[in-house]
């Protein structure tokens, strides 16, 4: 008869680790009632994922966001949720998601200090093909006086308080960026909670895989076309190419290269002029969460915490990844932009 592995009793759940930062701050426990509420927002969408072809909610919803995407059924059910459970956790008040054209403003009885950007389903165009999908979320304290509105949120990334993502993959994993660093939870579905699985997670000094769409190969600029050449020659060493390996879903991208290393790269091309990715809910976010893993983020020319955003859906070309494996891109992308 062999041993049956322990029951762990004391596990770090997500709300126990932010209570407890909290406390370590001297916080007024606002933002463990955020992120308590993201995550109720979190279950209820990775649930509706694992059952969306018995629900019924693949498949076009009959319309378009306001950033020109189809807007899929799950897509409406997930914005929903996540400005439903936002509003009542009575502590945000400036809303922005990539679903609505304009930043939402929170009714005065459920306001609280928080302004969060999200864009609620990211790579919704796999849905159907059941690839990886996920959730990705900035938190910014409002940062004026008076009644909220959209400029709001017009901060830029280093005024990020915390940041995050959901990736429902093979399994739901939420992914925390704060001060104190970048920590992993994993949803376990036996008693419906996020528990700490990896905590202060360091991405490597230099990858060897390289994420972008090679589809637009024919639109790249001069630098990209020289950096990608670079990675699929052998190096002086005699190691190996990069791999190339994207799934079109950013949170399943980044993940990737957070866990193993390398670098995503969504650059600007002669088709998409200003990038294709939107800086407050997607660019900012995930180089909050690259940076505090060790990382960078950059457009080729600034780091993309630096930029102040002009508009709410404003688009931006990005790298972010490994700190070697960037800093190579901002050298070819530099010496280009001085021609």
């Amino acid at each position: 008869m062999t041993d049956q592995a322990p029951f762990d009793t004391n596990v770090i759940t997500m709300t126990r680790f932010v209570m407890e930062e909290g406390i370590k701050a001297k916080g007024t426990g606002e933002m463990t009632q955020l992120l308590n509420s993201m995550c109720t927002a979190i279950k209820a969408i990775s649930s509706a994922v694992r059952k969306a072809g018995l629900a019924n909610l693949y498949g076009i919803a009959g319309s378009t966001n306001v950033t020109g995407d189809q807007v899929k059924k799950l897509d409406v059910l997930s914005n929903d949720l996540v400005i439903n459970m936002l509003k009542s956790s009575f502590s945000s008040c400036v809303l922005v998601s990539e679903e609505d054209p304009h930043a939402l403003i929170v009714e005065a009885d459920k306001r609280g200090k928080y302004v969060v950007c999200f864009d609620p389903l990211d790579g919704s165009s796999n849905i159907d093909c059941l690839a990886s999908i996920g959730t990705i979320f900035a938190i910014y304290k409002k940062a004026t006086d008076g009644e909220p509105n959209e400029q709001d949120a017009l901060q830029p990334g280093r005024n990020l308080i915390a940041a995050g993502y959901a990736l429902y993959g093979s399994a739901t994993m939420l992914v925390l960026a704060t001060e104190c660093g970048v920590n992993c939870f994993m949803l376990d579905p036996a008693i419906g909670e996020f528990i700490l699985v990896n905590k202060n997670v360091k991405i490597k000094p230099r990858g060897n895989i390289y994420s972008l769409n090679e589809g637009y190969a024919k639109y790249f600029d001069a630098a990209v076309t020289e950096y990608l050449q670079k990675k699929n020659q052998l190096c002086p060493d005699g190691s190996s190419p990069y791999g190339g390996r994207y799934v079109g879903s950013m949170v399943a991208d980044v993940h990737r290269t957070l866990v193993y290393g390398g670098i995503f790269l969504y650059p600007a091309n002669t088709k998409s002029p200003k990038g294709k990715l939107r800086l407050l809910y997607e660019c900012n976010p995930m180089a909050y969460i690259m940076e505090k893993a060790g990382g960078l983020a950059t457009n080729g020319l600034e780091n993309i915490l630096d930029i102040v955003p002009d508009s709410i859906h404003q688009r931006m070309p990005i790298a972010l990844g490994s700190p070697e494996d960037v800093k190579e891109y901002i050298e070819i992308y530099k010496k280009h932009a001085k021609k």
